[in-house]
């Protein structure tokens, strides 16, 4: 097992462990977000045939050369074409048929002229422009023709593409399948959100801010409950998890005489990995897997709030995408200019709850103040984790920083840009 190892080497060592879940069919209305696991080709034409663009009249271009307000050109209406009907006839010269948006266009026909370029009469029409060539006319295929690949293994499913699905008459879809994750809590001290915390006790937080950040990363959490200090207990409730795709524990992965995870995850056959990454908050995270993949990847998550969190999204989070089929895993990343000078000693890299805001076409990033780990109202304040690079001793106020974005919702505005 490693000891002390480097954020950037323990990210490549869970990544390296975690393999994209298999596939799973599911209804297209259920598919918002999910991770397209097979090419989609497509076996139709759209449009099927060349439709109009425009509510209007369907004319044969020759007919209205040197059309114009002063000079309109008087064509026979002959028919009407509406949205999913066919023309009775091709259009001859000097005829004219009424036609709406999406209908097809009669053969004969090689323009569309705009309802508010004409002026109707009983069974003729007026127009007054002279239009270009194929006017308002949506060319069959000119989105897909039929074999097209329309969609990528890998893409990430948003309305466009459930959209264009549909049209291709597909209601059910292969994507990967969703992790499952275990969440387990441990610690006589720690009791539910609603039982009473007087005499010491600390309310089990990590769970729900643990599972929170499984649904945001687009996984099924579970929660097993919370383990009280004995082997036996933490066994019972381990053994419970196995069937996930990853278990978590924030039961504490130390060397304290109440800390039996290590010794409970080896007697089931999954040895750590690696124990203490060189970070702050979060240094005694502990990852273990079981040979052969024959159980889930497991992490043990520090227990103090803001850790546990930390250490979910920089190592938890990246494997959980990974496992749902996507290819970015991490965070994107901005530069924003930091707002007060910032100093620790070198050694570890901090993760720096900071607030952000724009002036201008500047995004400042501010501290949240109190930096503890068991603080953890200051992730409540924070859009964003500044990296403070291990070997740096201080940032300068007014420096350009790199700050993870936690808060995606932070780049909508109030008013169009």
């Amino acid at each position: 097992m490693k000891t002390g190892i480097e954020v950037t080497a323990a990210q490549r060592t869970v990544l390296d462990a975690a393999r994209a879940l298999p596939t799973e069919t599911i209804a297209l209305t259920e598919a918002l977000g999910r991770v397209l696991a097979e090419p989609v080709m497509s076996s139709r034409t759209l449009p099927p045939a060349d439709c109009s663009a425009m509510d209007g009249y369907a004319v044969r271009r020759g007919d209205l050369t040197g059309a114009s307000n002063t000079a309109p050109v008087e064509l026979r209406v002959v028919f009407e074409v509406a949205a999913g009907g066919q023309a009775p006839r091709a259009l001859a010269p000097g005829e004219a048929a009424r036609i709406f948006t999406g209908a097809p266009v009669p053969d004969g026909a090689d323009t569309v002229v705009r309802q508010e370029d004409t002026e109707g009469l009983d069974t003729s029409v007026r127009v007054h422009v002279d239009p270009p060539l194929r006017d308002h006319i949506r060319d069959a295929g000119e989105d897909v023709c039929a074999g097209d690949e329309v969609l990528a293994v890998g893409a990430v499913l948003q309305p466009g593409h459930i959209g264009m699905l549909a049209s291709l008459g597909r209601t059910l879809v292969a994507v990967h399948r969703r992790p499952r994750v275990a969440v387990l809590s441990g610690g006589n001290e720690l009791v539910e959100p609603d039982r009473d915390p007087s005499g010491g006790r600390i309310v089990s937080s990590n769970a729900y801010s643990i599972s929170a950040q499984c649904i945001e990363a687009g996984a099924i959490p579970t929660n097993l409950g919370i383990a009280r200090d004995t082997p036996e207990d933490l066994e019972r409730l381990l053994r419970a998890g196995l069937e996930a795709d990853l278990l978590v524990s924030s039961a504490g992965v130390s060397v304290g005489d109440h800390d039996h995870v290590r010794p409970v995850l080896e007697k089931l056959g999954c040895p750590l990995v690696f124990w203490g990454v060189n970070m702050k908050p979060g240094y005694p995270i502990a990852f273990g897997r079981f040979p052969d993949g024959r159980g889930p990847l497991v992490f043990g998550l520090p227990g103090n709030p803001v850790s546990a969190m930390v250490t979910f999204d920089q190592f938890v989070r990246p494997v959980l995408r990974r496992m749902a089929g996507h290819t970015k895993v991490f965070r994107p990343t901005l530069r924003a200019t930091l707002a007060e000078t910032l100093m620790k000693k070198p050694g570890r890299l901090h993760f720096v709850r900071v607030g952000l805001e724009r002036r201008g076409d500047e995004i400042r990033a501010t501290p949240t103040g109190n930096q503890s780990s068991g603080v953890l109202r200051s992730m409540t304040l924070a859009q964003g984790l500044l990296v403070f690079a291990a070997d740096a001793e201080e940032i300068a106020a007014g420096s350009l920083v790199d700050v993870q974005l936690l808060d995606a919702d932070w780049l909508s505005r109030e008013a169009p840009a």
